[in-house]
């Protein structure tokens, strides 16, 4: 019964529950394409400050398009997602740093890359889903380097390449 029920789906509403934790506003919609094939689009933007010296403002836009190895909203996936969007960040280091002193500067720009995902959805019961996903890629990361949030000129500029986590994801589901 709940592979069936998770086959008729055609579109699902989802939110990250760990950056709900952290208070990073986040949403996603997913659209059956066929029996196996889903298309999902997820945004994130953090617009918070969390202090007068510390901040990371981000703005994520993330389609992928997956192949169910089961039914669409139930069990494993593959996907493939391109992604872009905007960051503004100072006196904070998040996980897998572009550079090594991003908590004594403010840096700002634009990324856009893409990569490859792996993940499995629980189906809880008729419309309820836990899903889990991780995704590996690349990204290029235009930058622009300053002393401090307000003041100080431009320290550097350019661009940069990352290979490596694009997509991390325990989503709280809501089948239709």
């Amino acid at each position: 019964l709940l592979v069936t029920v998770a086959t008729s789906a055609q579109v699902a509403v989802k939110t990250n529950v760990p950056l709900d934790v952290l208070r990073m506003p986040n949403a996603a919609i997913e659209i059956g394409l066929a029996t196996k094939w889903t298309a999902e689009l997820n945004g994130y933007y953090n617009p918070w400050k969390f202090s007068d010296d510390k901040m990371h403002k981000l703005l994520l836009i993330q389609p992928e398009v997956r192949y169910w190895l089961c039914d669409r909203f139930n069990g494993h996936f593959f996907g493939l997602h391109l992604m872009g969007g905007a960051f503004n960040t100072m006196g904070v280091k998040p996980p897998f740093a572009l550079w090594d002193d991003m908590d004594e500067y403010r840096y700002k720009g634009r990324f856009y890359g893409g990569g490859l995902s792996y993940g499995y959805s629980w189906v809880l019961d008729r419309h309820w889903n836990i899903e889990a996903t991780l995704g590996v890629g690349y990204n290029y990361v235009d930058y622009e380097k300053y002393e401090c949030k307000d003041c100080g000129e431009k320290l550097d500029e350019g661009g940069k390449n990352y290979l490596g986590p694009t997509k991390a994801a325990v989503n709280l589901i809501y089948v239709f």
